[in-house]
């Protein structure tokens, strides 16, 4: 006999029901929500994009995953294929690298003339201070330059979309400057830059929300999720080995759920965990940062038609 979750208890994204339990009062079973829809996944072939591709595929939706591994992304490919009906599309692109993020986006324009979510979720912590080819420090290239280019580059087609961002609860390390993007008025530190990168997650999704009014964006945190950011720091080990992280597909679970609850339940340009809005505390908090570091934003990566 299958055990029962206990009540009240949420199930990880994308796991079945078994037989016989209850539905909470309100919940919906996934099949098919998101049927017809065009999802794309950044990050997609580890931790908790991984989790959320193969969830969006079981509600029914067209997975468009992204990633800078190819065999990674062959399989997931494979996988997806299994759980739905619907024909998935792969693309890879690194994120350090702007020239191929704007190749992506032509290839996605090229083929959809509406994209209903950009689960903009590609990421990653660094152990030292590198430099990308396009003059930007790694983690914020790839936390949050990369994606707001993709997003701008993709501004027509999320006309009546959503942009959902993965943040972090570590936002409250950073130390984020608009006019110094790359932190070099101060000594490199992984944690606080990676906590930069998150801050600006959260300020793109809050000024998305002013300056783009036909599109729903926002930002959530997936908890404290066992997954392989880090590599080659010393948090690599608590990610990978602490049995007391959530899992990534208990992780992905708000981006799943932000994607498919009905829109006039969402709060525009806010931060969420766990399904609920949260306060989100100090400077990144600030309209004024966040107009600024999109204007810094914008100049970095010489995106102005979307703006």
């Amino acid at each position: 006999m299958t055990a029962q979750k206990p009540a009240g208890e949420p199930r990880p994204a994308g796991e079945p029901r078994p037989a016989g339990e209850p539905r909470p009062a309100g919940d919906r079973e996934p099949a098919g929500e998101l049927a017809g829809r065009t999802v794309v996944v950044t990050g997609a072939t580890s931790g908790i994009g991984r989790a959320a591709a193969l969830g969006f595929a079981r509600r029914g939706a067209h997975v468009v995953a992204v990633g800078r591994d190819q065999p990674r992304l062959t399989s997931l490919l494979g996988e997806l294929g299994a759980l739905s009906d619907v024909r998935p599309y792969g693309l890879r692109a690194d994120f350090t690298r702007l020239d191929e993020v704007r190749e992506l986006a032509d290839r996605l324009r090229d083929r959809f003339e509406r994209v209903d979510v950009l689960a903009s979720n590609a990421g990653g912590m660094f152990r030292s201070r590198v430099m990308t080819v396009d003059g930007f420090e790694t983690t914020i290239q790839t936390n949050h330059l990369a994606g707001f280019l993709l997003a701008c580059s993709l501004r027509d087609r999320l006309a009546g979309g959503r942009l959902i961002l993965t943040s972090s609860g570590a936002y409250t390390e950073g130390r984020l400057d608009p006019a110094d993007l790359n932190g070099e008025r101060s000594r490199y530190s992984a944690g606080r830059a990676y906590g930069a990168s998150k801050q600006a997650n959260i300020l793109f999704a809050a000024e998305a929300a002013r300056r783009w009014p036909d599109v729903l964006p926002v930002s959530f945190h997936p908890g404290q999720v066992r997954t392989l950011v880090g590599r080659g720091t010393i948090a690599s080990w608590y990610f990978r080995y602490n049995p007391f992280l959530r899992t990534p597909e208990q992780g992905a679970d708000t981006l799943l759920w932000l994607a498919a609850e009905p829109a006039e339940r969402i709060e525009r340009g806010a931060y969420y965990a766990d399904r609920r809005p949260a306060p989100v505390r100090g400077p990144t908090a600030e309209p004024d940062l966040a107009a600024r570091l999109w204007d810094a934003s914008a100049a970095a990566v010489s995106e102005r038609e979307s703006l």
